[in-house]
This record gives structure tokens, sequence and C-alpha cells, in this order.
């Protein structure tokens, strides 16, 4: 006889299949959550589906509107700037002191997986709009790129920043290469220098602002493209 499982896993079933479904845009901004239709397709109830929605909730990934219920947030593109600008600061401070521990085998994985996005932006360019590729795609090679590089950070709490700020792009559903697609190589060539600053052993002050313009750089391009002025200046 088969056991149900407990209702806080029930819950974090929910949770999980909900929050997958926003980040990867499978329930686009605005779309509302009827409570019982999730819950008839995930066969459970529709009280961890209700449990499962305030979790999203507190994290910013849904709302709640008058007469309408539950819908996806929308996306803040002042929070956006926000973040982008915090992890440039953040990932460069952490890239850099890790830099020393960094290996030869760390190097090699990091320009195996630019290879991987420099391929996957080549087969995007066969396509008849020479730009057309996924962005969603490219930015999850990018973040396997860079942690490479920032997870031998020595400071945890730096480290966690890190992590916080790449989560927090995650749920505000945004990559910024599906406003800028060009960033995209001109991000792969940033990369290698990058590589190369670290694997020469240059000083940890030039590989840190190099990592925080890298990052700056695809932030000027979205604030060039969207017009969009949040009142601080780029690094």
């Amino acid at each position: 006889m088969s056991v149900a499982p407990p209702s806080a896993s029930k819950s974090e079933l929910a949770y999980e299949w909900l929050h997958e479904q926003i980040v990867s845009g499978g329930l686009a901004p605005g779309a509302r959550l009827v409570l019982s239709q999730v819950a008839d397709k995930l066969d459970v109830s529709v009280v961890p589906v209700r449990e499962a929605v305030r979790r999203l909730e507190a994290e910013g990934l849904v709302t709640f509107e008058k007469n309408i219920g539950a819908t996806v947030a929308g996306i803040d593109p002042t929070e956006y700037l926000y973040t982008m600008q915090t992890l440039s600061l953040v990932e460069g401070a952490a890239t850099a002191l890790s830099a020393p521990a960094v290996t030869a085998a760390d190097i090699a994985a990091a320009r195996e997986v630019n290879e991987r996005m420099r391929e996957f932006l080549a087969a995007g360019s066969g396509h008849s709009d020479p730009l057309h590729f996924d962005p969603v795609g490219f930015t999850a090679l990018n973040r396997e790129f860079h942690s490479v590089l920032f997870e031998r950070c020595p400071n945890p709490h730096i480290l966690d920043l890190v992590h916080r700020g790449w989560n927090r792009l995650n749920a505000l559903r945004g990559s910024t290469f599906s406003y800028v697609p060009e960033r995209a190589s001109q991000s792969i060539e940033e990369h290698e220098g990058l590589l190369d600053l670290i694997e020469h052993g240059a000083p940890t002050s030039e590989i840190e602002l190099a990592a925080r313009r890298h990052r700056s750089a695809t932030l000027t391009a979205y604030l060039a493209h969207t017009g969009e002025n949040p009142g601080f200046p780029t690094l």
C-alpha cells in the first residue's frame, strides 16, 4: 500500500513546480494562478498550493490583486538595475579573492564553458535573424562560467552575497542578453581576457576591476538600450 506524501512534501512539490514555471517563463508576468487548477495538475489539495503561493509571494515572485487573486509578479527594471550593480561589486571581489586558489583545471573548465557559449551563439547565428538565440540558455552557461572563477572565494559572506545576487537575477526572470543580444559575443571575449589575467597571476586589484567592468559593461548596454536612468553611475 502506497503512503501519501506528508503535507510539507506536497507544499514543496507545489513550490518547486511553480517556481520553475515562473523562472523559466512558462508562467509569464501577469499570469493568474488558479489554485484549484494547479492543485489538479499536481494531484494535490489546494492547501499545499496555497502555502507554496504564499512562499512565492514572500520572495516577490507572486502578487495578490484585488478581485483577481494570485498573479505572477512583473519584472521590476529598477530592482534589476540595483541587483546588477551590487553583483558587479561582490562578484568582482569574490573573483579576485578566488584567483590565487584557481587551479589549471579550473581554468581549463572555464575555457570549456566559454567555448560552449561560443558554439551556442554560433548555432543561433544560423537563424534568419543573426542575433536569434536563447538568452536564458546563454545566461545559464554564463553563470556556470563565472561560478568556476568565484566559488573558491575564501570569504563565505562575500560568496553568499554573490549567490544571492545570481538567485535574485533568476527571480527577476530577466536576461540582459534578451535585450542586448550583441553583448553575448563581447562577453565571451571579455571572459577570455579575465581568464588570461588569472592564469598569468595578475594583481588581484586588476582582476577585480576587470570582473567589475565586465559586469558593468552589460549593465551599461542594457541602460543604453532601454533608456533607463537609475540615478547612479555605472562602475
